[in-house]
């Protein structure tokens, strides 16, 4: 059989090659001009054609079989190796985890029913974290009885699918039970709760776990810019509950990575420097390991010099970063401007996580518009995450698998 590659000059060139064909004609690059077949056989195959279902297109097209026995060999020589060659771009997930890279997303529980949604968490995610159902509002409906069943099936997910498991939040001033904030209860009293509650939850995921945000937004939004004085905990037990978490948390499963999570500390400002000192001062003590940047961010934001600088200050620390909450969003509705501007924030994002050391884990606050907070807490706004509504990507995912592959 003669194997014969059609020129392409550059007057015929038309679209550039998909990400496929550049595979192909890598393949191909590597193979004999001439194939021996039980004869008569002919194929023609353009090495660079204009269409990307070229291969399937032309062989069909071209290859005159005048043999059984050679349409066979033409199968297994060919056709089944270009299956691979041919196969879809891979995943952010494989992409990733190529580069060393945690890149994840926040899940809905319920929605891992949907075949899906839990199809495009499970190949394009190495990392997953619950949406609500590891706080303590869900976990805890009485003090005397913990509820971990849909939080459990999270875990049994992430074990099966081979996904690290974040845990979120074990100390919020939010999303705690009624029956805690309405009990009039002692400094001694909120301390017991506390300690039973973070002990209670990191040992039934120890192993599951491999990283908590033991507590979540405790420092104040303005001056005099510490740890804030309203919420349940810092009223029953004062500012020390920060700290006090982060001891209970070390006790109960020493090999966890302990992360305090917060907005607006992501760059400069008072706020960041407050996050930092109340890092400075728990790292001294050994009792924390990572920092998570929430980072619900509007579409536009670009990393600059102030995050690098923040990054590298922690890191001489010892403090770990990862993004925790991330999306941009948008005023609705979308338009093919507005998904470019997004996805160069997205790309702009997952650029200074790569070229930094100590961030560790970019994780997506969802990663469907069809399941999102951003409408129900801004109105008009919407559309922040890289898959549309049918799981289609969007130009943002685009932007990150040319980033991870660059």
């Amino acid at each position: 059989m003669a194997f014969q590659h059609s020129r392409f000059d550059n007057a015929h060139e038309a679209a550039p090659i998909s990400w496929g064909e550049a595979k192909l004609i890598k393949y191909l690059s590597g193979k004999s001009e001439r194939l021996t077949l039980p004869s008569p056989a002919v194929v023609s195959l353009p090495v660079r054609p204009n269409n990307h279902n070229f291969f399937y297109h032309h062989l069909c097209q071209e290859i005159c079989v005048l043999s059984p026995i050679a349409l066979i060999t033409v199968f297994m020589t060919l056709i089944l190796p270009m299956q691979t060659v041919l196969g879809a771009q891979p995943t952010l997930r494989e992409m990733a985890q190529q580069r060393g890279f945690y890149i994840g997303a926040a899940v809905a529980i319920p929605l891992l029913d949907d075949k899906d949604y839990q199809g495009t968490l499970k190949h394009q995610f190495n990392i997953c974290v619950a949406e609500n159902d590891f706080k303590m509002e869900s976990l805890r409906p009485s003090r005397e009885r913990f509820e971990f069943s849909t939080a459990d099936k999270l875990a049994a997910f992430a074990q099966t699918n081979h996904l690290k498991l974040r845990g979120h939040t074990l100390v919020w001033h939010l999303a705690i039970p009624a029956w805690l904030t309405q009990g009039q209860w002692t400094r001694d009293d909120s301390l017991r709760i506390m300690e039973e509650h973070i002990t209670t939850v990191m040992q039934h995921f120890k192993g599951k776990a491999y990283a908590w945000d033991v507590v979540n937004e405790a420092v104040s939004d303005q001056a005099p810019w510490g740890v804030r004085a309203d919420g349940f905990w810092a009223k029953t037990i004062g500012p020390d509950y920060v700290e006090k978490a982060f001891e209970f948390a070390r006790r109960a499963d020493p090999q966890a990575l302990l992360y305090y999570n917060d907005y607006g500390a992501e760059g400069a400002g008072p706020k960041a420097d407050a996050v930092f000192q109340l890092l400075k001062d728990l790292k001294a003590k050994n009792l924390v390991d990572g920092v998570g940047w929430q980072s619900h961010l509007e579409s536009g934001w670009k990393a600059d010099k102030s995050h690098v600088v923040n990054a590298e200050r922690l890191a001489k620390l010892g403090i770990e970063i990862s993004i925790t909450e991330l999306d941009f969003r948008f005023t609705l509705p979308s338009t093919p401007e507005k998904l470019a501007l997004q996805a160069g924030s997205y790309r702009s994002m997952l650029r200074f996580c790569l070229t930094q050391p100590n961030v560790k884990a970019m994780v997506l606050w969802g990663f469907t518009d069809k399941s999102s907070w951003i409408p129900h807490f801004y109105k008009g706004q919407g559309d922040a995450l890289i898959f549309d509504r049918d799981y289609r990507p969007k130009p943002a995912y685009d932007a990150l698998t040319d980033e991870l592959l660059h």
